[in-house]
Formats: C-alpha cells, sequence, structure tokens
C-alpha cells in the first residue's frame, strides 16, 4: 500500500493543473509538486530534473501529469534494481491516459488502478503477471509478504507458459486469481505462518495472523526482549513475517523495549488497558493473581495476544519468560491488522509554523501536521497550517488560553491520538514548549507521561528578520519579551541592563500591546545610554504575511508607535552597521574579520 503523505503530483504547466487538483483531493495526503515559473502548487521547484530525481530517490511516489518521456528521461540513470523502485505513473494532461512507468509491484499498478477508477478511465498495465494472472506473484496483498521474491520470476514464467499450480494454505486473493490449480502442479503458492524453506518453483506467503503480546519490567533492556520474542517464535517454527502487531498492557505504552521490538520486526506496538485484557482471563494459560494485584490484570503478555487475535484467536505459545520479560503467541484465523488493533502509543508534536508561510515550514514540521490526528492551537495558527491539517481535528482555543491548551493536547495524544500543539515560529522561543514542559512537571499524571512527546522546530521571528535584513545576528546576540504578563517589569529591565552591559545585539519580542506601551521606550533608553542614539534598529513588520514590512531606523527615533502588536523590533549593537550596496540595504554586525585582516597588514 501506498502512504498517502508520500505521493508526489508534479505538474509542469497550467493546462495539468485542473487534474493535479482534482486528484489531490481524492489520495489523501498527496501534494502537487509544481514548475515554479508557471504554476502555484504546495512544493515548488526550479529544475524539473533535479526535482523528480530528488523525489525518485527520497523512495517517494510520483504521479507526473507530463509527456512519459520526460519521465523516462529524468530517471533513467537512477534506475538499477527493480526492487527498490518507487511507484511513477505517467498520466496525460485530459486523463485519459494512465501508464504504471516503474514500481509496478512496490504499488504503482495499484496506485495507477486507484487513478484511473477516480477518472473513469482505465489503467495502462503492462506488467506480463497483472494482465495474464489477474495479479502480481511478486506483490501480495496487504497482509500477506512474500518470503523468498526471488524465486517470483521462475515461477511467474512457468504459470505464464501455461502450467499449474498448487495452492496450499488459504488465501482468497489466490483464489480469485487466473489460475490453473492442480494438486499435482510443479509450482507450489504456500500460505502459511510457518517458516518453511520453499523448493526451486515454490513461493512462500506470509500472512500476518500472529499477535505478539508482551511484558517486560520497567526499564528492560530492548535486546533481552527481542532476544525472548525471537527465540519464541524460532522454537515454534513460525515466521517473523507473520507478527501483526506487538501488543501489551497500556502502562507499557512508553516503555523502550516494547517499541523496539515492534521495530525490530517491523509491525505497530498497540496497547489495551487492564480492563480489556481482564476479559480474557477464561483463556489465559498461566493467570495470575500476583499480576492481577500489581496491574489489574491476571495476564499481560497472554492476554494481549489473545485480545489482538480475536474472540476465535488460540493462544499456540503460552507465556515464556526471561529475568525481566515475557512473552506470549496468539494466532488468529483471520488477518490482524496490526493498525486497528488495540490503541497506538499517544504522540504529542509541539509545532512551530515559523512566520506564517507554509514555505517556510521545515520538513520535520511539515511532517508532523500531515500525520496529525488533531491539531490544537490557537485559531490564527491553525489557519495557517490549513489543508496540511485537512485531515485532523480542529481544536481552537483563543488567545491567552496557552495551558488549557497544553491539557487539551495531553489529554488527548494519552488517548493514543496523534497531536499537534501548534505555534507560530519556534515553539521553544516564547510559545508553547515551556508551558507543556511547566505543566508535565507541575502535574505529573501518570498518563501524560506515557505520550512520546517531540518538539517540532521552526523558523523564529528574530532569524527570518536577520535575514531579510543580512546578518544583524552576525555576533553576539540575545533576545528579549517585553511582555510583563507572567515576567515582572524589574526583571525584564534586570535583563535589558545586562544586554546593554554585554553590548549583546538584542531581539525584543512582544514590544508593544494595546495597553502596553513604555516598555520599549524604557528599552531604548538603557540601551541608547550604553550604545548610542544611531544604533541601527530593525523593524521587522507581519514577516513572512502579504503585508510584510521592514525598515531600519535609528535608536534615537525608536518609539510606541514604531511597533504594533506583530513587531519584531532588533537593536543592533555598537558594532552593528547599515549599508547600502548597489540598490540594496544590508544591515549586519561584524565578527571581527576586518581587524583580523589588519592585523595582519
Amino acid at each position: 500500500m501506498i502512504a498517502p503523505q508520500t505521493i508526489a503530483i508534479v505538474v509542469l504547466d497550467q493546462g495539468g493543473l485542473a487534474l493535479a487538483r482534482k486528484l489531490a483531493k481524492q489520495l489523501p495526503g498527496a501534494k502537487i509538486h509544481g514548475l515554479a515559473t508557471r504554476v502555484k502548487a504546495d512544493v515548488s521547484f526550479t529544475a524539473t530534473t533535479a526535482h523528480l530525481r530528488k523525489l525518485f530517490a527520497e523512495g517517494q511516489s510520483i504521479v507526473g501529469i507530463m509527456a512519459a518521456g520526460i519521465l523516462i528521461r529524468a530517471l533513467a540513470p537512477l534506475l538499477a534494481d527493480k526492487r527498490g523502485e518507487p511507484p511513477v505513473i505517467a498520466l496525460s494532461h485530459d486523463g485519459a491516459a494512465v501508464v504504471p512507468l516503474l514500481g509496478g509491484h512496490h504499488g504503482a499498478n495499484e496506485l495507477a488502478t486507484r487513478i484511473a477508477k477516480l477518472l473513469k478511465t482505465r489503467a495502462t498495465v503492462t506488467t506480463a503477471g497483472d494482465v495474464a494472472l489477474g495479479l502480481a506473484l511478486d506483490a501480495p496483498p496487504a497482509g500477506y509478504s512474500l518470503a523468498n521474491p526471488q524465486a517470483a520470476k521462475a515461477v511467474t514464467a512457468a504459470l505464464l507458459a501455461g502450467e499449474a499450480a498448487r495452492v496450499i494454505g488459504e488465501a482468497p486473493w489466490l483464489k480469485a486469481a487466473k489460475l490453473k490449480i492442480s494438486p499435482q502442479a510443479r509450482a507450489a503458492l504456500h500460505v502459511t505462518d510457518k517458516a518453511i524453506k520453499p523448493g526451486k518453483l515454490e513461493l512462500v506467503y506470509h500472512p500476518r495472523t500472529l499477535a505478539l503480546g508482551v511484558g517486560c519490567e520497567r526499564g528492560a533492556a530492548a535486546k533481552e526482549l527481542i532476544a525472548l520474542a525471537r527465540r519464541a517464535l524460532k522454537t515454534q517454527g513460525l515466521a517473523t513475517e507473520s507478527v501483526a502487531c506487538v501488543v501489551s498492557l497500556d502502562l507499557k505504552a512508553d516503555e523502550a523495549a516494547v517499541h523496539a521490538l515492534a521495530a525490530d520486526l517491523g509491525v505497530p506496538a498497540r496497547f489495551f488497558t487492564a480492563a480489556r485484557l481482564e476479559r480474557e482471563t477464561p483463556r489465559l494459560k498461566n493467570p495470575s493473581a500476583v499480576v492481577f494485584e500489581a496491574v489489574g490484570c491476571h495476564g499481560v503478555a497472554e492476554g494481549a495476544a489473545l485480545a489482538a487475535a480475536g474472540p476465535r484467536g488460540q493462544l499456540i505459545v503460552p507465556k515464556t519468560a526471561s529475568k525481566r520479560a515475557t512473552v506470549a503467541i496468539a494466532r488468529s484465523p483471520k488477518l490482524i491488522d496490526g493498525e486497528a488493533t488495540g490503541t497506538p502509543q499517544g504522540r504529542l508534536d509541539i509545532v512551530g509554523l515559523g512566520p506564517g508561510d507554509a514555505v517556510y515550514l521545515t520538513p520535520d514540521a511539515r511532517a508532523a501536521l500531515l500525520q496529525a490526528t488533531d491539531a490544537v492551537g490557537y485559531d490564527l495558527y491553525l489557519d495557517l497550517a490549513g489543508d496540511l491539517i485537512a485531515s485532523a481535528r480542529r481544536h481552537a482555543l483563543p488567545l491567552g488560553a496557552e495551558e488549557a491548551r497544553v491539557k487539551l493536547a495531553l489529554d488527548l495524544a494519552a488517548k493514543g491520538r496523534r497531536v499537534a500543539l501548534i505555534s507560530s515560529g519556534d515553539p521553544g522561543i516564547y510559545a508553547m514548549g515551556a508551558p507543556l514542559f511547566e505543566m508535565l512537571e507541575r502535574v505529573n499524571k501518570p498518563a501524560w507521561n506515557r505520550v512520546a512527546i517531540a518538539v517540532r522546530p521552526g523558523l523564529s521571528a528574530m532569524q527570518m528578520a536577520a535575514a531579510r535584513a543580512g546578518a544583524p545576528l552576525g555576533h553576539d546576540f540575545c533576545a528579549i519579551s517585553l511582555s510583563d504578563l507572567l515576567t515582572p517589569r524589574d526583571a525584564i529591565e534586570k535583563r535589558l541592563r545586562a544586554a546593554a552591559a554585554g553590548d549583546f545585539v538584542v531581539a525584543l519580542y512582544n514590544p508593544v500591546s494595546l495597553r502596553r506601551r513604555e516598555l520599549i521606550i524604557t528599552a531604548r533608553d538603557i540601551l541608547m545610554a550604553a550604545r548610542g542614539p544611531e544604533t541601527p534598529v530593525l523593524l521587522a513588520h507581519d514577516l513572512g504575511r502579504p503585508t510584510e514590512k521592514l525598515q531600519t531606523i535609528a535608536l534615537k527615533q525608536l518609539r510606541a508607535e514604531s511597533a504594533g502588536m506583530t513587531t519584531l523590533v532588533m537593536i543592533g549593537a555598537s558594532t552593528s552597521k547599515s549599508m547600502i550596496r548597489g540598490t540594496q540595504a544590508w544591515l549586519y554586525t561584524p565578527r571581527g574579520y576586518a581587524v583580523k585582516h589588519k592585523k595582519a597588514k
């Protein structure tokens, strides 16, 4: 299956833009990549060949609304191993031709067929197996994996030559294919959760029908749990590829060893409440009163495995223990959807939007927004995130309700949601990072402590302003907020005097508000006494927005009226300089290279 956020719809002109927009609406998470000189898109590029190669190298699925020849010529130098190719599809401008060019057995045929259905046309699938047999033997559907893909070519060739096949095991998708079936056939298609060694003309498909239940002591070593699980699978002759998920009690949702085991097997880690596991007590082979006393259920590993395998599942490996861990395995009579089993560990991404325009988002922040199930923030911030949170639930709270936003975000994440707590600028600079960690320390709520938290940095206002102006932060600098809502005024003045004494470039955040007008004058006077009235001051208004405006004035000219609530004020050091070269004005703070060169002479 193709992860929706990895689909890049590439457009080179206005003629293909309407089709691109139509597809982007129907393929969740897909983004339009447009040639900057011709198309306004989610992602802009200037060099077509280089951009296509970059997408391909990153493993993104490419849907090119362009001539197939452009895609072929651009990607030809990168073609080496067909097993590692991401899907590449060419579309005509009218949508009548949908041609999977590369990665047919890695999702291209599937994606092309899906696109063709959306456009009410037919995909031009040329892969021999798909056409003649009705399936690609080396690309089983979701829920199955092929243990020996290297043998698929020989088996496919035999079947295309008219030979029959033996199907051993249950797989509805094989029964629905255009296969000749014979119990005496040379070619064999095994469907099993056992780790068997195939013959020359045999393929082995492993269905995801096993649930691996685990338990461990707090802080148990990952290598111990991984070794125990792999030993249990090997002892029973079970294929690791048939494990659908690693499951445990929700108290273990933040246990590193559990997540390491899931990553080692390439499956999701999922968790159940003690009440849900307790319902499995009648089916446990090793119920424990001691475990019940400790966590509220009579069995963690066995109970979790059975809960994931469903009411018809069977415990095939009872609880097996090492020094600090336990595992158990249950088999389901049908495929287990690991992603839909139990509850995932909740995730909370504290995301910085930068100045607002999506073009300034870091890739890290963009990915977090696209993956969010819930977005929490001030209305304006949610609006700025725009389509990136289109599939997430919006939770808007008013300006000033920072602690309420933090609490809501943590509560949602504690329920297994993936939450984006959105800030402007950088979340660690006068934004949502500090109040979140303050609340975690103050409240110390167990459910919150099990949430996986990550800070996704954004471009700060002072960085953006400095980049626009030149290099005013070229030497030592500091940032001071003039808001006295949470910080006493005397503390702010003390910091201003220290910045003046240290001759730092000073970035002033929150310089004024409707009621607070005098602190910016205090800042001016303190700094002017130390570095002079002609010191350059950068006023950056509405950074990253259509109304953006930058101006440079002398420190003596700074007034309350000079700034607004969306202004970043940057006051230079005594060494900061403004200059004009050609038609451009620049502001910078030298680091001392001129002095170095002077001494060298």
